[in-house]
């Protein structure tokens, strides 16, 4: 055998390698792929929906309201949108949202979609949220499909700590004819 061939080989099977954990890396600490199970982010995200999230978003941008992020409570997944964040005071009234008493268009939500009232009170306690509002590092998710949506709303819920958020979607891979950015 000669020697040419086995570095040639080693040269070859290095690139594949390196490619291999560059991607791996990628998908570890970079991005992440979401399935979206449930119907709670109707009209937004299907079930079967497969969505890109990026891990890396908050580490350099704040959280923002709308966003659609992906999250960790009591040990399980979910894909919700950042509807409150730190020192708002958040309200549905009429299937009208409110922060800091000023009305707030939901352009994203479905036609027939209404959002059963509430107030911050009713989501966040008074030893919890002592001023009214959210408090820093926590925030009030909601799902696009408000009557199908376990979220902030129950007990079980709801504020999330901006630690439970894991990435930000970005971007719709699956089904093909949806492949889109994610707003």
């Amino acid at each position: 055998m000669d020697f040419r061939e086995i570095s040639e080989f080693f040269r070859d099977a290095s690139i594949y390698i390196i490619t291999f954990l560059v991607i791996a890396i990628i998908f570890v600490f970079v991005i992440s792929l979401q399935p979206i199970a449930g119907n709670s982010m109707v009209p937004t995200l299907e079930e079967g929906d497969v969505v890109l999230v990026s891990k890396f978003s908050y580490r350099f941008f704040k959280i923002q309201r709308n966003d659609i992020v992906t999250l960790k409570v009591n040990g399980k997944s979910y894909v919700k949108r950042v509807i409150g964040l730190p020192g708002e005071d958040i309200k549905y009234i009429k299937n009208v949202l409110y922060i800091n008493d000023n009305p707030f268009t939901e352009n994203f939500l479905g036609e027939n979609i209404e959002t059963t009232g509430f107030t911050l009170e009713d989501v966040c306690k008074e030893d919890e949220c002592p001023n009214g509002v959210i408090p820093e590092g926590k925030y009030l998710v909601l799902g696009d499909n408000r009557p199908e949506s376990e979220d902030s709303r129950t007990k079980e819920f709801g504020l999330v700590s901006k630690d439970d958020i894991t990435g930000k979607v970005f971007f719709r891979i699956w089904p093909f004819n949806k492949l889109s950015k994610i707003i």
